[in-house]
């Protein structure tokens, strides 16, 4: 049986490696989502959760080589920014003025008709359902 799909953002990924507010919820997150759902990302989240991590200075050159082999890990059903998905990224980023980065998110997600967890309060504020 296919796992049900949800979105999930760089911002909760970052959480993972980063003690951070809300850090311990999306820990469990992950550990409930990983066992239980497929997570769908847009191509561009590992280049922003490792750009997130490098510019927090809490990991080495060497930590951060070892969190990008541990993202491969995850097993992230990865969409590339084509078709539909970026038809409608650029629609929802010029409607709701966001950037095309967090559009590529909530497009992703309605495009797939499933749920998008964000610890980003300025999407969650543009997209309050």
């Amino acid at each position: 049986m296919e796992k049900e799909k949800v979105v999930v953002d760089a911002s909760v990924i970052t959480k993972w490696f980063l003690e951070e507010e809300y850090s311990d919820k999306v820990l469990k997150l992950r550990d409930y989502i990983g066992g239980s759902f497929q997570i769908v990302v847009p191509a561009l989240l590992e280049y922003e959760v490792l750009n997130a991590l490098r510019y927090s200075r809490v990991y080495s050159h060497e930590e951060l080589k070892n969190i990008g082999l541990a993202l491969n890990k995850y097993g992230f059903d990865t969409h590339e920014l084509e078709g539909e998905l970026k038809a409608k990224t650029i629609a929802l980023a010029l409607e709701h003025n966001i950037t095309i980065y967090d559009a590529s998110y909530v497009a992703l997600a309605e495009t797939l008709n499933t749920r998008l967890y964000t610890a980003d309060n300025e999407l969650v504020e543009n997209f309050p359902e």
